[in-house]
């Protein structure tokens, strides 16, 4: 897949991936310009109760008293993002939401935190901290083989569990992950 086509994809990590913070993640890629590029791990709980998380901002959470926030990446980690399905509270012209693709929008700013926490869609995650890279690091990585491209799909964002996700995804590029090996350049 071509660098402009990372946008709203899927990155999966591979083994030769030495990095701690990326072991076995399945990462969506909200950006990817020249200049640098933003993505979400979807696959690593927090272990933070929403309720918690949102009454921390004096703001009731109306939904799942058992749903938690993802760990979206090592890079600030007090910061938090959403990606949503459609929602009946938030318009997709209002400019503090961004649709990543069909079925998956993206906000980061506390008003819309507080608009969905008080009707949250039914296809809500939430998570603390970002994945970034600066100009060409991304590059490199992918020309040495650590992650390989996927299409992003609202179903693998929103129900597949996050224990489940790496194999889910792999085995849907129709390959067999006990296959992969840690080596570097394209498999």
């Amino acid at each position: 897949m071509n660098d402009a086509g990372l946008t709203s994809s899927l990155l999966v990590a591979m083994p030769q991936l030495q990095d701690p913070n990326f072991h076995r993640t399945v990462l969506l890629m909200i950006e990817h310009e020249t200049t640098a590029s933003f993505g979400l791990i979807l696959n690593r709980p927090a272990e933070l109760l929403l309720s918690n998380l949102f009454d921390s901002l004096d703001c009731e959470w109306r939904g799942d008293t058992e749903a938690t926030a993802g760990w979206g990446g090592p890079v600030e980690p007090a910061s938090g993002w959403m990606l949503f399905g459609d929602s009946p509270v938030l318009s997709l012209d209002d400019e503090q939401v961004s649709p990543v693709l069909d079925g998956v929008n993206f906000g980061g700013s506390l008003d819309v935190f507080k608009e969905l926490a008080q009707t949250p869609p039914a296809m809500l995650r939430f998570f603390l901290g970002y994945s970034g890279w600066g100009p060409g690091q991304l590059e490199f990585e992918l020309a040495q083989g650590a992650w390989l491209s996927a299409k992003a799909e609202p179903e693998v964002i929103f129900e597949i569990p996050p224990d489940d996700m790496w194999d889910h995804v792999v085995r849907g590029m129709g390959i067999e992950p006990s296959s992969l090996v840690s080596t570097t350049g394209v498999h």
